[in-house]
């Protein structure tokens, strides 16, 4: 076995063991967890293994995002004008600027995607909660919400759990809930279990960064999040993706969804 392939190996049993040490730790506050099906698996789940995406393909998985305070209304139908042009999952754009964007996509197949608890994550569950049901409202088909951060990291994983299922509930049957565990911020063991109550709580993505943090995507945390969540939820990359390559080795580690900003110069080049 070659020096990079011996790496790789002990990389994944390194993961893999941190992961079963975690989901042991976390089996009382996660009851079941272990035996736990998930339902049925995320059908456009990528392995490690993962074929290079084409450039179809690849626009297909983007989230075309715009959460800038400063986002001008122009700015935002620009958004919508190169989602449609380009065939983007959906853009995801601030609440403030969801039914804007749902007039402008109505009947295309990209949807609207907005943020929840955005960027801190440290509103209440009620307010999160509201915020779900006002964005449903407005035309919104995907909330990207963010954890609340310090109660995870403070050992609270009952407050983190009601926070998530308050949102899941909220969107239940209207919108996919993606989320937000801002990676930067969290150790490897933080990670695990941020995923572990994401999936548990029926999330149907988990994603790495707000963007608005002290840190981005990696290939590592990508890694990191699919083998926590297995092949029955979506994993979203989102932060510092500029460019196609940084996007495919994402796609590649297991991501299957992508959020950017430069959407653009991914799928062009440009």
């Amino acid at each position: 076995m070659d020096a990079v392939r011996c790496f790789q190996v002990t990389r994944q049993l390194n993961v893999d063991q941190l992961i079963e040490k975690v989901t042991t730790e976390m089996e009382p506050v996660l009851p079941g967890l272990k035996a736990k099906a998930a339902g049925k698996a995320c059908t456009d789940a990528k392995g490690a293994d993962a074929t290079v995406p084409s450039l179809l393909d690849l626009a297909r998985i983007i989230d075309h995002t715009l959460l800038k305070p400063d986002a001008t209304e122009e700015a935002v139908r620009r958004l919508c004008e190169e989602a449609l042009e380009h065939g983007f999952a959906s853009v995801c754009v601030n609440p403030a600027n969801v039914a804007l964007c749902a007039s402008l996509l109505e009947s295309s197949p990209v949807k609207v995607c907005t943020v929840i608890g955005f960027p801190l994550g440290a509103t209440t569950s009620f307010v999160k909660a509201a915020e779900v049901r006002d964005a449903i409202a407005s035309g919104a088909r995907e909330v990207d919400m963010v954890m609340n951060i310090g109660a995870l990291k403070s050992g609270n994983y009952e407050l983190v759990k009601r926070d998530v299922q308050a949102v899941v509930d909220a969107a239940r049957g209207k919108a996919l809930v993606k989320v937000i565990i801002e990676t930067a911020l969290l150790s490897p063991e933080e990670k695990v279990k941020a995923c572990l109550i994401a999936k548990h709580m029926g999330a149907d993505f988990v994603k790495t960064s707000t963007g608005f943090s002290s840190g981005g995507a990696t290939v590592e945390d990508v890694v990191l999040m699919r083998r926590a969540v297995g092949p029955f939820i979506g994993v979203k990359a989102s932060g510092g993706i500029r460019d196609r390559a940084t996007a495919e080795r994402m796609v590649a580690a297991g991501a299957n969804r992508i959020g950017a900003s430069a959407s653009v110069a991914i799928v062009t080049g440009q």
